[in-house]
């Protein structure tokens, strides 16, 4: 659902894609793979790895990376080589998606040779697959998202990808940058056993190092103007649920190449500096056409508010204006002019930010290009100048005197004064408000005077909400009827409205209500449901329905069992593991959802007892719940809130605690007898 929203990058990475490469081993037959590897001796380098000792592992790990080796050679300003070496032994089954190897690039200022692949068994004689046996694909489609994109794959496919082999291939890479600056990728999901970087530069060339996730590595020089580094037995990053983004906590290296008399318009060392090389590619990008300043005049006529016209401008760019990826060359960075996204009614996220900001500038209002990555944790304050940026929105600068509290994505600027974040790829979220995946979230913010790394505001919990409150009677024989009515903001609200925005089949439009029911109920049947402000973006959203559920309240002689909390699962066991924690646990969102249930009970019944109060406040989250009765009526209400979006592995144990809190709460009853 989110890819759809997001360019997914603003220059692309050159790493292995692991997930391409899953997909390919599971759809192996559908693939014209040419002819099959032969035998043929695999290289020294990976011979010499056969009677290597393994980096720690445990018995969970797939594959372990025996040996990389990354080999840079910066010919001048538009010409970089780059030769490049893995091995793996495969330990278990799953493991043998590492038997693909992917290799992507963007032509055409990319190009890739020389790429081979060898297995040695564990018994029996090598297989060699050469370049010639190699597939060349376009990168795929997410989502079913619009793309048009340079970006391909090289893929070879070694046989005998088995537990207790080692496979391994090798490539050259031949590129004009676009970017003077290289990133050496030596920490991911394998356990590393020992990994090489060198880098050659020409007579007069400097570099400049920094670290990711990681302690600085002392190169060695090994010739004129050439050094290598070395990392070995690196543990392996495995996946966590909730964890951050592998680029948030990768070990890498970033190596900025310094030509004589600097960079120029062609890299950076700093966020400033990239801050400038940035506001160079969109030099004139924003310059308005007439015909967007006829576009204008007719968006905003007869509105007398800034608020207004600014609305009415965000409305034509989300709804009007087409999300499409476009990742060709230099376009991976550089929006298109705004005359062109207009005319075209097309572009990705920096498109739409482009010509928004040429609008604004219309109507006297000033704005500034943000650029952000969609998943928290991929930019963190204290990371050096890195490319690791996926998307861009607009920081509007607020004119003097404007005051809507609608407008609650804002900052103070020291210099710039008040900004409103916004994001015109969501066509979703109401302006004057971010979705969750930007808050407390790190962008660049590009201005006249370069780059700044800002932290993108948290929203107020009440904006992401579901307000649910049911009214229902429970009869004799343990039936549940009744309505129940839920309104949504924020994010609650585009994620349903995402996957309901083009179901016409009113079938279909039900399913969410009957996940939501089949979660807490084991026999029910929806009598009626409806919609509420599906196409209202700016209005909450909502559902209506009513339904009946039998044998919810169960016999237990002559009591009644019946679960105050009627719909509605807030518990989670992500937290449920005999293994340690290693990385924090990151929330979509700020979140305060309520409840609110009415119980009529059955005539001739009396409460006998009620489960006890819930009061949980853990300072990142809270949780409060309370069961009482009034007359024949039992009234149930709770509160859940989700307060820091981050929750350090420190604080693992009191999340696990919280969370049984409310599993506990979620499966109490209260006890009904007859009156006498």
């Amino acid at each position: 659902m989110k890819n759809k929203l997001f360019c997914s990058r603003l220059g692309h990475e050159r790493a292995i894609s692991k997930g391409l490469a899953a997909l390919l081993l599971g759809a192996a037959s559908l693939f014209a793979w040419p002819s099959m590897a032969v035998a043929g001796d695999a290289p020294q380098w990976m011979h010499a790895l056969v009677n290597a000792p393994l980096p720690a592992h445990d018995e969970k790990t797939n594959a372990v990376l025996l040996y990389s080796e990354t080999n840079v050679v910066v010919q001048s300003a538009d010409k970089i080589k780059t030769n490049e070496r893995r091995a793996y032994k495969i330990l278990r089954p799953d493991g043998r998606e590492y038997g693909i190897a992917v290799i992507p690039f963007n032509s055409p200022s990319e190009k890739v040779t020389g790429l081979h692949g060898w297995c040695i068994p564990a018994q029996g004689k090598d297989y060699e697959v050469k370049d010639k046996e190699a597939l060349e694909i376009s990168d795929p489609k997410v989502d079913g998202s619009e793309l048009i994109s340079d970006v391909k794959e090289k893929v070879i496919r070694i046989p005998a990808a088995d537990p207790g082999n080692i496979v391994g291939y090798e490539y050259t890479m031949e590129e004009q940058p676009l970017v003077l600056q290289d990133m050496w990728y030596f920490q991911g999901e394998n356990p590393l056993r020992e990994a090489h970087y060198s880098l050659q530069l020409p007579a007069g060339w400097e570099y400049k190092a920094a670290y990711l996730n990681h302690p600085e590595v002392n190169p060695v020089q090994t010739g004129s103007n050439q050094w290598q580094w070395t990392v070995s037995n690196e543990k392996g990053i495995r996946e966590e649920p909730d964890m951050p983004p592998i680029h948030g906590v990768a070990g890498r290296m970033i190596v900025y190449l310094l030509p004589p008399g600097g960079v120029g318009a062609r890299g950076y060392a700093n966020w400033k500096e990239m801050g400038n090389w940035y506001g160079n590619l969109t030099t004139g990008r924003r310059d308005a056409s007439p015909a967007i300043k006829q576009k204008v005049i007719e968006l905003t006529t007869g509105m007398t508010t800034p608020v207004a016209k600014m609305r009415a401008l965000a409305q034509f760019v989300q709804h009007d204006i087409r999300y499409v990826a476009i990742e060709l060359g230099i376009g991976g960075y550089q929006p298109h002019p705004a005359a062109d996204v207009f005319n075209h009614r097309y572009g990705d996220c920096k498109d739409k930010a482009t010509l928004m900001a040429a609008m604004l500038h219309e109507i006297a209002i000033d704005s500034y290009y943000v650029v952000i990555n969609s998943h928290r944790g991929s930019i963190t304050p204290d990371m050096p100048a890195n490319h690791g940026f996926n998307h861009a929105i607009l920081a509007i600068k607020l004119p003097e005197g404007v005051s809507d509290p609608s407008l609650v994505a804002t900052m103070q600027h020291p210099q710039l004064g008040r900004l409103l974040f916004f994001d015109p790829t969501n066509e979703l979220s109401s302006f004057g408000e971010i979705g969750g995946y930007l808050q407390e979230n790190y962008g660049l913010l590009v201005t006249p005077n370069g780059g700044e790394l800002v932290e993108v505001p948290r929203l107020p919990l009440a904006l992401n909400t579901i307000r649910r409150t049911g009214n229902l009677t429970l009869d004799a024989n343990g039936k549940l009827t009744g309505n129940i009515s839920e309104t949504r903001l924020g994010d609650r609200a585009w994620s349903e409205r995402w996957r309901l925005l083009h179901v016409t089949n009113n079938a279909d439009r039900v399913k969410p209500i009957e996940s939501l029911l089949a979660g807490s109920l084991s026999n029910f049947r929806i009598l009626q449901a409806s919609i509420v402000n599906l196409q209202h973006t700016d209005q909450p959203f909502g559902f209506n329905y009513s339904f009946e559920a039998l044998n919810y309240a169960k016999n237990a002689g002559d009591l009644l069992l019946v679960r105050p909390r009627v719909l509605g699962v807030k518990a989670a066991a992500i937290m449920e593991t005999s293994e340690p924690r290693q990385y924090p646990i990151e929330f979509e969102g700020p979140v305060q959802d309520t409840d609110v249930f009415q119980i009529t009970l059955p005539a001739g019944y009396t409460v006998d007892d009620l489960p006890p109060p819930v009061d949980a406040d853990f300072g990142f989250a809270s949780y409060h719940s309370k069961t009482e009765v009034k007359g024949n009526v039992i009234g149930y209400t709770r509160t859940f809130e989700i307060k820091d979006l981050s929750v350090p592995v420190s604080k693992s144990d009191d999340l696990k605690k919280f969370y049984r809190i409310i599993a506990s709460d979620e499966r109490n009853t209260a006890v009904l007898k007859m009156s006498k």
